[in-house]
């Protein structure tokens, strides 16, 4: 039982670890924003 306690415990500290870096990548980086243009072919538009 003590082995699992630990093994558990083990994948909660990396679980928390994870969703803190996600949450400070989703916090603190901005992405660049930027226009974006895409032609559409007039092929396409006629169908």
């Amino acid at each position: 039982m003590p082995s699992l306690l630990r093994f558990l415990t083990i994948l909660a500290v990396l679980g928390a670890l994870g969703y803190g870096a996600l949450y400070a990548l989703a916090t603190f980086v901005k992405p660049a924003t930027r226009e974006m243009v895409t032609p559409v072919p007039l092929t396409r538009i006629g169908q």
